[in-house]
């Protein structure tokens, strides 16, 4: 299967059914809560329009959003249904967010995941990033995410 880019004009809801039905898991577990709860179809679209959404397979079995910011490709929303997990579906989303970041000039691929994910952190350092950076959401005196960076090799 192949990644796909969406348009603003695609249906978002199977995309927004699928983040939140993976990113379920965290809400017991982080402090604050998870920004997939401000997540709209809408959102999406707009991220559409802005950034760039990919998604693998119709309905989407996995997905993300880059957005290109200074310096980095910014990889957010990155989902794979649990019934898809273990295929290479999230590796392949990486290296295509890194062959975006190549192609925009942009000479790395960032993300976040929160500090309680110690999971997360696992596959992003088996995927080849590095941590960057801990930092704190609003109002919280401890660090609440950690910022991973891996770097691409540009044309």
């Amino acid at each position: 299967m192949q990644p796909h880019r969406l348009a603003p004009t695609d249906d978002f809801a199977p995309l927004l059914r699928l983040i939140q039905t993976e990113f379920a898991y965290m809400e017991d577990r982080i402090d604050p809560p998870s920004s997939m709860h401000n997540l709209t179809t809408a959102n999406l679209a707009g991220q559409a329009e802005t950034a760039e959404v990919w998604a693998i397979g119709t309905p989407a079995i996995a997905c993300m959003v880059l957005t290109p910011k200074v310096g980095c490709l910014y990889l957010g929303k990155l989902a794979v249904s649990a019934t898809h997990r273990g295929k290479g579906l999230a590796r392949l989303m990486v290296d295509l967010a890194c062959e975006r970041a190549a192609a925009l000039g942009l000479p790395a691929v960032e993300l976040q995941t929160r500090v309680e994910l110690v999971e997360n952190q696992a596959t992003f350092r088996a995927l080849g990033f590095a941590e960057t950076a801990r930092t704190a959401h609003f109002g919280y005196s401890r660090p609440t995410s950690i910022t991973f960076r891996k770097g691409v090799l540009l044309p």
